[in-house]
């Protein structure tokens, strides 16, 4: 085989249909858009969601719920995760973020007391941290320290 000898796989390729070239192509004249009407002409056409003058169906519906644009999504971090980390380690967002513990830090990041706290000597920088978290970490002989509100 060479390569003027290639050849495309049989049905991988369709010619463009060419609407308007004459009635013998089967699309001449009117160019397959039938007689006369909205939908014939240039540019004709109604938009995305118009039922005809019918109230559509997105304006039929109820609407539900509100968005708060106000809303703090923080990342979660619980106890028995940051046995991970070292002992003596400073446990802050970047830190987080570097060990691959929290993918994004959005607002910043909220301790929670879920699992058993193995490592010692953890300084945590966080925005949030829950009571019992606090009270585990402080156990083990960390300290926590969280911006004042």
């Amino acid at each position: 085989m060479k390569l003027n000898e290639l050849k495309a796989a049989e049905g991988s390729r369709k010619v463009r249909n060419r609407v308007g070239r004459g009635t013998s192509s089967g699309n001449g004249k009117t160019s397959g858009r039938g007689q006369k009407g909205q939908k014939s002409r240039s540019g004709g056409g109604v938009r995305l969601g118009f039922e005809g003058g019918q109230t559509p169906l997105f304006r039929r519906m109820p609407k539900r719920g509100f968005l708060n644009v106000n809303r703090k999504d923080y990342a979660i971090v619980n106890l028995d995760t940051l046995n991970r980390l070292e002992d003596g380690a400073t446990v802050s967002a970047e830190t987080l973020v570097a060990a691959k513990i929290i993918k994004d830090v959005k607002s910043g990041v909220k301790v929670l007391g879920n699992g058993e706290l193995t490592v010692k000597n953890l300084k945590v920088e966080v925005a949030k941290i829950s009571a019992s978290a606090k009270s585990a970490i402080e156990a083990n002989g960390g300290s926590v320290v969280t911006p004042e509100a």
